[in-house]
């Protein structure tokens, strides 16, 4: 995944000092250099970040070891891009989600005055969208200008 074998070396060095520790917790400072050293790869952002967050040095061994040997992960292809009838039903299920959402929360007493019935919620409503479609689904509306991507895996349909 990477084209430089001195990243690889460094990052071995960091995990043998992080290893070092009591607790890998307490090295900040070497979390910080592996964090600006897997940025550089081509492995997952989401997956890099998760990682040095949770300080979690098992998982950081292997992200290395995917590093070193690369050919498993070139052999898994792309995921193809969902047909236009699944996208169509996805979009459907989270405009949905995204209505009862929107009810379920003008309907809370306790978020607005009680003397109102609740006012009616037109502001960006992003949500998670239903599990029941992989998440190519959802990069896929987000290319074609459907959805737009709000991070943290929540979404919200463009206007």
């Amino acid at each position: 995944m990477t084209d430089d074998p001195t990243t690889v070396a460094k990052l071995d060095e960091l995990l043998t000092v992080i290893r070092g520790y009591d607790d890998p917790r307490r090295a900040g400072g070497e979390w910080k250099q592996v964090y600006r050293l897997l940025q550089k790869t081509d492995l997952p952002g989401a997956g890099v970040t998760h990682v040095v967050g949770m300080r979690d040095v098992v998982r950081l061994a292997e992200l290395i070891a995917q590093l070193r040997s690369p050919a498993p992960a070139s052999e898994s292809a792309q995921p193809e891009a969902p047909d236009a009838e699944t996208c169509k039903r996805a979009l459907r299920a989270f405009r949905r989600r995204r209505k009862l959402t929107l009810l379920d929360d003008e309907s809370k007493i306790n978020s607005h005055s009680p003397l109102t019935k609740g006012a009616d919620s037109h502001a960006a409503c992003a949500i998670v969208p239903p599990s029941d479609w992989p998440e190519s689904v959802w990069r896929e509306l987000v290319r074609q200008g459907r959805l737009c991507y709000i991070g943290h895996g929540c979404y919200d349909l463009t206007n």
